[in-house]
């Protein structure tokens, strides 16, 4: 294993250990495997899953040891009266670049039930995750969520984060949105320029072939070939282990030729990565483990926040309760540094 390897592996395992006690609670809403959580609980705050995927659920429950609720989220869900937090990450899909970008059309749309979650609970933080493209041919309906959140009383801060500036393998583009009651601020990047490699994430996996390896057959190589040359291709889309990955996706981590996130082995062969090293570029530590087939696995780590820069968003919002104190919520504990 090579030496920067080991002490990306070991800076995660560090970054992401759980704590004994926790100081406050917060409602994961569309919680997915956990990826938003296991950083909010890395940081101290405990969390409450509301997720409809059986596998994600289970995965959640198995790795953070917390209550997971199997169940689709409607307007008028009943929820604990003890969170001072709401996050989640309703469904990208009607907002996302790769669907069909139909927003509050969409019967995937989770937002009214997210916005009824915060009318509801008046938490003193809600906090959601969503593609950039909500900030597009959306906008209208993102200026409705936020006016929405407003009218509850909250001001709205929204920001794009890229991922990479904060110790994750990958240059994943995501919009944060926080309502709050003031005195918010976004955490500044921890890795400004210098980024962590995929390399780097994975070069003790690259050593030797996985069994069960999946290679591109001649077929997917010449198609593979074909869309290179009708999309003006500088570099060939596999992944550059001298640089973050592209971002991870369902889409590219599922599909039959892994595009941009395939490996070019020395013999010229391209080979999908395993669920381990798609974890591994989404800054899941290696003791968490996700639960149903290869393919459920696959979604739920294309599907999720990556935990190390959930960490960086949750120790933010944790300093907002803390300066917060005193509040009149006496469910909300003393704050100590994380």
């Amino acid at each position: 294993m090579r030496k920067d390897t080991k002490s990306y592996l070991e800076g995660m395992n560090k970054e992401l250990s759980l704590p004994q006690k926790n100081c406050a609670l917060a409602i994961d809403l569309f919680a997915g495997c956990g990826g938003l959580a296991l950083g909010f609980e890395a940081a101290g705050i405990q969390t409450i899953g509301y997720e409809l995927d059986e596998d994600s659920c289970e995965s959640y429950r198995r790795n953070l040891h917390a209550t997971c609720h199997c169940l689709r989220l409607e307007v008028g869900q009943e929820f604990p009266d003890n969170a001072v937090v709401i996050i989640g990450g309703p469904p990208c899909q009607p907002f996302s670049a790769n669907g069909n970008q139909n927003g509050k059309k969409d019967k995937c749309d989770g937002f009214p039930a997210f916005l009824s979650a915060v009318k509801k609970c008046s938490p003193q933080v809600a906090l959601f995750e969503n593609v950039r493209g909500m900030l597009f041919q959306n906008r209208h309906y993102f200026d409705k969520i936020v006016s929405r959140l407003k009218g509850m009383g909250y001001q709205v801060q929204w920001k794009l984060l890229n991922a990479a500036h904060y110790g994750v393998p990958q240059r994943r583009e995501r919009l944060f949105v926080v309502a709050h009651h003031g005195a918010f601020a976004f955490p500044s990047p921890t890795h400004p320029s210098e980024f962590v490699t995929s390399g780097q994430a994975l070069s003790d996996l690259l050593q030797t072939i996985p069994k069960n390896a999946r290679f591109l057959t001649a077929s997917m190589d010449k198609y593979v070939a074909r869309y290179e040359r009708a999309s003006d291709c500088v570099k060939p889309r596999d992944l550059h282990l001298e640089k973050p990955s592209r971002t991870v996706t369902c889409r590219n981590i599922n599909g039959a030729t892994g595009d941009m996130l395939r490996l070019r082995l020395s013999d010229g062969r391209r080979r999908r990565l395993t669920v381990r090293e798609a974890a591994r570029l989404q800054s899941f530590p290696d003791w968490f483990s996700f639960a149903g087939s290869e393919g459920s696995q696959f979604r739920q780590i294309g599907n999720a926040v990556p935990p190390l820069m959930a960490k960086a968003i949750a120790i933010a919002v944790r300093r907002h309760l803390e300066a917060a104190q005193p509040v009149e919520n006496s469910n909300l504990k003393p704050i100590r540094a994380a």
